[in-house]
């Protein structure tokens, strides 16, 4: 009975509830009492109504005060409810507010982000390696700006996301030059500010249960999904052996380096280290104060992961498009399978040099011209080989797609296809929706397509 009053969140209700079920009670026990003592008198009678009367008052002011577990339990459920964004297992499908909750400067030219929902409401957990795609206003630009930034942080459950954000210099003669978003950051986005954000993404993963040992090569700000990769093995227990291997200038620039020593010792407390993690920093022009705090001088490369890791294993690389241009060459040299080296890029696509150059134009080599129409713009525009992706190809002709990589990894520029086929110019590595296609990396393979822009 209790239980089942305590789950009623009215208190007016519930008084009234408890007040009814107290009074029938008493009248049940009085009416079996008369009966049983065959009492005719005026008094038994006059009894059992004072005591109705008297159980109706109690059980009303019972029922108001009364807030038992059940009405507890009722009232922490509730305000764990949240808009659709948040329930479900927690992912919502487009845009949602964060705040930036903290802001911390980690190097000289990276400084990370920690973002909550505004609406307080769960964040469904990630894979290590993964990363956010972002919307920005920032002043003097035509359209917001959109980025993908990598997760540089690992929890589960996940309460917030951290994103680690390196200030790029402006290039000159781009409309929207890379340095517009990590520079608007740093200087304009502080704690408080309010940033849209999409779930988060991507196929650059680690699987913490494969028990092949995983290096994760980095050099500047490719060090973020590698953090987030080294925490979630150490933190699910896994016995896959890791190797983490640096590359910086000298200290100053060197984001993280507290933060991965620490993940080295066992989380027992003791001072002995993680028998699976293996870290090698390596700084290229060290200073007197950088003593003790790194492995090795020069640059990383293949010859050096070669000396420190003989064994097969798998490769994890993330940094600037040369560095890893060079690492996946001088691993191809080196015998390593092309399935067991992954990438992630933000920038230009790399190609190794021993791998064919993707064709520019479709495969479909029957197709001259395609008509496509871009049904919400009220737009219906010829297409030749030479006018590249659908989306370069919609920028020609006065449309805004949204994008962001321009290379198939975030997913920005996705959108319906209505009718038609596409060809892909590379293999995405977005995850796409059934009936949408990635404009960024797509041309088209039939006579007519029509697309949802």
């Amino acid at each position: 009975m209790f239980e089942s009053l305590g789950r009623i969140r009215n208190p007016w209700v519930r008084s009234l509830t408890a007040a009814f079920t107290t009074y029938s009670a008493i009248a049940l026990v009085s009416s079996v009492a008369i009966g049983a003592t065959n009492s005719k008198s005026e008094s038994a009678y006059r009894t059992a109504l004072t005591s109705s009367l008297i159980g109706i008052c109690g059980g009303a002011l019972f029922g108001l005060t009364y807030t038992g577990k059940g009405s507890q339990r009722g009232t922490a459920q509730t305000s764990q409810q949240q808009p659709d964004a948040a329930s479900n297992g927690s992912i919502w499908k487009d845009w949602r507010n964060f705040v930036v909750v903290r802001k911390v400067k980690e190097s000289e030219e990276i400084t990370s982000f920690y973002l909550e929902p505004e609406d307080k409401g769960e964040i469904p957990d990630f894979q290590p390696g993964q990363f956010l795609t972002i919307k920005l206003n920032i002043p003097g630009q035509p359209k917001p700006v959109i980025r993908t930034y990598s997760l540089s942080d690992y929890a589960s459950p996940c309460t917030y996301y951290r994103l680690s954000i390196k200030r790029e210099p402006m290039p000159r003669g781009l409309d929207v030059p890379p340095g517009v978003a990590s520079n608007f950051m740093h200087d304009q986005v502080h704690e408080g500010a309010v940033i849209l954000a999409k779930p988060p993404s991507g196929k650059f993963i680690l699987d913490v249960q494969k028990s092949l040992p995983a290096v994760l090569i980095s050099n500047g700000v490719g060090i973020t999904p590698m953090i987030s990769m080294a925490k979630a093995a150490i933190r699910s227990g896994s016995n896959r052996p890791i190797w983490f291997v640096h590359g910086a200038r000298d200290g100053r620039f060197h984001a993280f380096r507290d933060e991965v020593k620490a993940l080295v010792m066992s989380t027992n407390g003791a001072a002995q280290t993680s028998p699976n993690l293996h870290v090698h920093f390596v700084y290229s022009r060290p200073s007197a104060e950088d003593e003790g705090h790194y492995h090795s001088t020069g640059y990383v490369d293949t010859a050096l992961v070669r000396s420190l890791i003989q064994q097969d294993a798998e490769y994890f690389l993330c940094g600037s498009p040369a560095f890893m241009q060079s690492l996946r060459e001088g691993l191809q040299t080196a015998g390593v399978p092309k399935n067991r080296v992954f990438f992630e890029s933000f920038g230009k696509a790399m190609k190794a040099s021993a791998e064919p150059e993707m064709p520019t134009e479709v495969s479909n080599g029957n197709l001259k011209t395609s008509e496509i129409v871009f049904a919400k713009s009220d737009k219906t525009v010829t297409w030749q080989p030479g006018d590249n992706s659908i989306l370069e190809f919609a920028e020609a002709n006065d449309l805004e797609p949204p994008y962001s990589c321009r290379q198939g990894i975030c997913g920005t520029c996705m959108c319906k296809i209505l009718e038609g086929e596409v060809d892909y110019q590379a293999t995405p590595v977005a995850e796409i929706e059934p009936g949408s296609v990635l404009i960024c990396i797509s041309q088209p393979k039939t006579a007519k397509v029509v697309l949802d822009l």
